[in-house]
C-alpha cells in the first residue's frame, strides 16, 4: 500500500502532453541542426528543434579542449546564408566559432526546446506521422512530450557521444581517466605524466597541449596514420587539395599531397607515425578516417617531449604495460578515442541508418530515407558535407510544401490536432 502511494506521488510531478509540429522536427541544435532549420526558414517552412542539453552546440561548448580552434579555414567552415565575420581569423577559435553559432541562431529565429531529451522516434505507418517521444527536467517537475511530425530530420551528426574502450586492467588503475571530451586544459597536469590513447587530430592536440603545460606525455599509436602539414607554402592544404581534385583523379592527388608533405615534414615513420598504404583523401573518402593536420606536435614528437609508444596490452595500478613489453609509470589517462552516433538508442528504424547509426547509403546520398526520414552531418565530411546535407533537406522539403500550400490554404483545422500545435 505505501508503494502505491509512492507511486501516485510520483505521477503527479509528470506532465504529459502531445504537440503537433506544422513542418518538421530537427532532433539536435548543434551546427547541423542549425544550418537545416536555417535552410527551411529560408523556405517558408515552420519547424521545431530539439536540444536534450541548455545551450545549442553543445559538443562545442562543452565537450571541447579550450585551445580548440577550426582545423580547416573559415570558407569551408561556415553555414549556409551567413559567412563568417570578416574580421575572423582563418583558423576561427572554439570561442569565436561558437559566437559565430549564437548570432546564427539569432539572425534566423532559431529557438531550440532545450533540455528536451528524445526517448524514441518511430513512424506510424497507420497515422502516416512520425511520433518523437522526448523527456524534459524542470526543478521537481518531468515533463514528457510527444511530437507528431509529417518530417523527422535527424541532426545529432556521428559524434554524439565519446567512445570508451574496454582495455584490460583499466578500472584497477587508480590514476584519473578521462575521455577527451572532458578534458579542457593541460594546466592541473603540470608534472604529471599522461598516456594519450590514439593519435588523430584530438590526440595529437591533447598530448601538445600537455606539453605546453610542463606535462609529460606519451601517445599511443596503435595503427597507421597520415599526418598533413596544415599549411603548404602558405596555402591550406585542405584548399590545396581540393583546387587539385577540379583537375586531378583522386590517386593522384593522393600521391602529389603525399609528395608535399614529405617535403614538409620529412619521414614520419622514424619517429613511430607509420603511413598508411592507402592515400589520405581516398582512405577519408572509403572509411571516413580523417588525416591528422598538424599543427606543432610533430615537432614536439621529433625533440622527444611527446614519447610515442605502440598499442596497450594491460594497465595495472599506476602504470601500463604495451605489446612490446614495456611498461610506463603513468599518474593519468587521457583516451582520445573518437566519437560515435547515438542514433540507434532512440530511432526506431532499420531501413535507412546502420547499426551504428550511420546512413547505409555512401556519400552524396546519405541524407535522405524513405517517409520523411533526413539526415544531416553523417556525410564524415565535416561542416561542410552538414551545409551540403541541409540545403538539400530544406529545398526537398520546401518543395512539398510550397506545393501543398498552393493548392489549399492551411488552417489548423486541415491537420489532426492534439493537445497543442506549433
Amino acid at each position: 500500500m505505501e508503494n502505491m502511494f509512492r507511486l501516485a506521488d510520483h505521477d503527479e510531478f509528470v506532465s504529459r502532453r502531445c504537440i503537433w509540429v506544422n513542418g518538421p522536427v530537427i532532433v539536435g541544435a548543434g551546427p547541423s541542426g542549425l544550418a537545416t532549420a536555417a535552410c527551411l526558414r529560408d523556405q517558408g517552412v515552420p519547424f521545431a528543434v530539439l536540444e536534450k542539453e541548455d545551450c545549442i552546440a553543445s559538443l562545442w561548448q562543452k565537450r571541447t579542449y579550450d585551445r580548440l580552434r577550426l582545423h580547416l579555414p573559415k570558407q569551408f567552415c561556415q553555414l549556409p546564408k551567413l559567412p563568417f565575420p570578416e574580421d575572423f581569423p582563418e583558423y576561427p577559435t572554439k570561442k569565436q566559432f561558437v559566437e559565430y553559432l549564437e548570432s546564427y541562431a539569432k539572425h534566423f529565429e532559431i529557438s531550440p526546446k532545450f533540455n528536451e531529451y528524445v526517448q524514441s522516434a518511430r513512424y506510424d505507418e497507420i497515422s502516416g506521422f512520425w511520433r518523437v517521444k522526448t523527456a524534459s527536467t524542470g526543478g521537481s517537475n518531468r515533463t514528457e512530450v510527444e511530437y507528431i511530425c509529417r518530417w523527422l530530420v535527424v541532426a545529432t551528426g556521428e559524434n554524439a557521444e565519446g567512445v570508451m574502450p574496454e582495455i584490460e586492467g583499466l578500472s584497477e588503475f587508480g590514476g584519473e581517466v578521462m575521455h577527451a571530451c572532458s578534458y579542457k586544459s593541460g594546466q592541473k597536469f603540470s608534472g604529471k605524466k599522461v598516456l594519450v590513447v590514439g593519435c588523430g587530430n584530438s590526440g595529437m592536440e591533447v598530448s601538445l597541449d600537455l606539453c605546453n603545460h610542463n606535462a609529460f606525455p606519451s601517445m599511443v599509436v596503435r595503427s597507421s596514420v597520415h599526418v598533413l602539414p596544415r599549411e603548404i607554402m602558405g596555402k591550406s592544404t585542405f584548399e590545396l587539395a581540393v583546387l587539385l581534385m577540379k583537375w586531378l583523379p583522386l590517386w593522384l592527388v593522393d600521391k602529389l599531397m603525399l609528395i608535399l608533405a614529405w617535403l614538409v615534414l620529412g619521414n614520419t615513420d622514424k619517429y613511430g607515425l607509420k603511413r598508411p598504404s592507402t592515400g589520405p583523401l581516398t582512405l577519408k573518402n572509403t572509411m571516413g578516417k580523417t588525416p591528422v593536420l598538424d599543427i606543432g606536435a610533430l615537432e614536439k614528437i621529433r625533440s622527444g617531449d611527446i614519447n610515442v609508444v605502440p598499442g596497450i596490452k594491460r594497465f595495472t595500478r599506476g602504470q601500463v604495460e604495451l605489446v612490446n613489453g614495456e611498461i610506463l609509470d603513468i599518474d593519468s589517462v587521457v583516451l582520445a578515442t573518437g566519437y560515435r552516433s547515438n542514433v540507434p538508442y532512440w530511432l526506431q528504424e532499420g531501413e535507412f541508418f546502420s547499426k551504428k547509426g550511420l546512413p547505409k547509403a555512401p556519400f552524396p546520398h546519405g541524407w535522405k530515407g524513405n517517409a520523411g526520414l533526413y539526415a544531416v552531418g553523417f556525410t564524415r565530411r565535416g561542416l561542410s558535407g552538414a551545409s551540403s546535407d541541409a540545403t538539400r533537406i530544406a529545398q526537398d522539403i520546401g518543395k512539398v510544401w510550397k506545393e501543398e500550400t498552393k493548392q489549399t490554404k492551411r488552417t489548423t483545422a486541415c491537420h489532426r490536432r492534439c493537445i497543442s500545435q506549433f
